[in-house]
């Protein structure tokens, strides 16, 4: 009897030990200290149907995040996963040989993700895909509906609509759009909200194709409709930056900010009471499109030297299930591009159906992929187009010519 619980216990201790030696533990980097609560949430249900597979959240300061990567992947380090931006983001450490190629073989769950996603994640030289994308971002206008209410108005669809709300707002004491000028990133998310209804797909593919260029009139005269918004803006907007337009919005002092969708998650968790709604910008015309700005935020991919390479994968082929999107959307409050993902949350599945007519943001999307990219010439340009020291005109040159330096296209022009 005595020798037949022996047996026993040192057959569950093996049983035990070769447990031990089965699990493994996996880091997902990030730069989005923000987002742990809801990532330690998701990877809890994934562990679940993975018990052999632990996974650490280990987040990084944002403005050092890609150079902490870079350094820790060249010297054969790094997370196992790595939340990596889009566009020029994963150029940066897929063409240095940094992060594992997927394809439908090693991630059959790619399928899942549109074309577009997938190609926020691709390697332009090599067409292959590095990250499986994660959220879209969509740039809008979002509406404290109670400011409306109180001042009896109805948001605005169209140009005029909007010039006239706006002096109504002023006339009640309401500042009617809490956006300032100081933050240079936030005069491009400008560009990305009020100009849009006055692009059109063709002329994104065309200034792509290089068939025309950012000096073409239809793009300036596009962005020259911020310069109409200077009465609508807080006074002296040119020292108001992103944090004091936030507090400008959330405190009830401006209807209107023009921002991301990424914002509707950090709205409600300062101010709980808010009660939102996003739409978009208003149409030169009643009937006219009022397309949206669209782009991926980022993706999952793997560290190409990781020593846990095959649990790695198992995790970001789980990251690319409808079951982990519509998981996504609900602790992160941001919108899943997978296929088949539900949004829970009534004012998300709004936003998803603007995508349905949006607009690519095109200085994130095409031009984010050498330097000076177009953002870094977009940003200050706006700013000296607001003081009056650059004009529409010479800011759509000023883009057109920081760009051709290695652009082909526009060096033909």
């Amino acid at each position: 009897m005595r020798i037949g619980l022996l047996a026993a216990a040192l057959g569950l201790a093996a049983s035990c030990a070769a447990t031990t030696a089965r699990a493994s533990d996996i880091t997902f980097w990030t730069w989005r200290q923000e987002d742990r609560a809801g990532y330690t949430a998701l990877f809890a249900d994934f562990q679940k149907e993975h018990p052999d597979i632990h996974v650490k959240f280990e987040a990084f300061a944002p403005e050092n995040y890609n150079t902490i990567v870079s350094t820790a992947l060249a010297g054969g380090h790094g997370g196992d996963v790595i939340q990596a931006r889009s566009y020029g983001g994963i150029e940066q450490f897929a063409k240095s040989g940094y992060l594992l190629p997927l394809d439908e073989k090693s991630v059959p769950e790619l399928a899942n993700l549109p074309a577009d996603a997938l190609a926020s994640e691709t390697l332009r030289s090599d067409g292959k895909v590095y990250a499986l994308s994660y959220g879209s971002q969509t740039l809008g206008l979002l509406i404290n509906k109670d400011v409306f209410a109180k001042a009896g108005l109805e948001p605005p669809t169209t140009w005029d609509e909007l010039m006239k709300v706006s002096s109504a707002l002023k006339g009640k004491g309401v500042i009617p759009i809490a956006n300032g000028i100081a933050t240079a990133w936030m005069d491009e998310t400008l560009t990305g909200v009020f100009p849009m209804p006055f692009l059109s797909q063709s002329l994104i593919d065309d200034i792509v194709a290089g068939r025309t260029t950012f000096s073409d009139p239809r793009y300036v005269g596009a962005i020259a409709h911020l310069l109409e918004l200077k009465d609508a803006v807080p006074p002296g907007a040119a020292g108001i930056d992103y944090a004091t337009a936030q507090q400008l919005f959330l405190s009830g002092r401006a209807a209107m900010f023009a921002g991301g969708s990424y914002e509707i998650a950090n709205f409600r968790k300062q101010n709980p009471k808010l009660v939102l709604d996003f739409i978009a910008p208003p149409a030169p015309k009643a009937g006219e499109p009022r397309p949206v700005a669209k782009y991926y935020d980022g993706g999952y991919a793997v560290n190409a030297k990781s020593a846990n390479q095959a649990d790695a994968l198992t995790l970001v082929r789980w990251m690319g299930t409808p079951e982990y999107g519509t998981k996504f959307s609900t602790q992160l409050g941001n919108i899943s591009p997978i296929k088949g993902v539900t949004n829970p949350d009534p004012l998300l599945a709004q936003v998803a159906a603007l995508n349905a007519g949006s607009l690519p943001y095109i200085m994130l999307v095409d031009f984010r992929f050498n330097s000076p990219t177009g953002s870094e010439l977009l940003q200050p340009a706006i700013q000296k187009m607001w003081a009056g020291s650059m004009t529409p005109q010479e800011v759509g040159d000023s883009l057109t010519q920081g760009i051709a330096r290695y652009y082909e296209p526009f060096q033909k022009k």
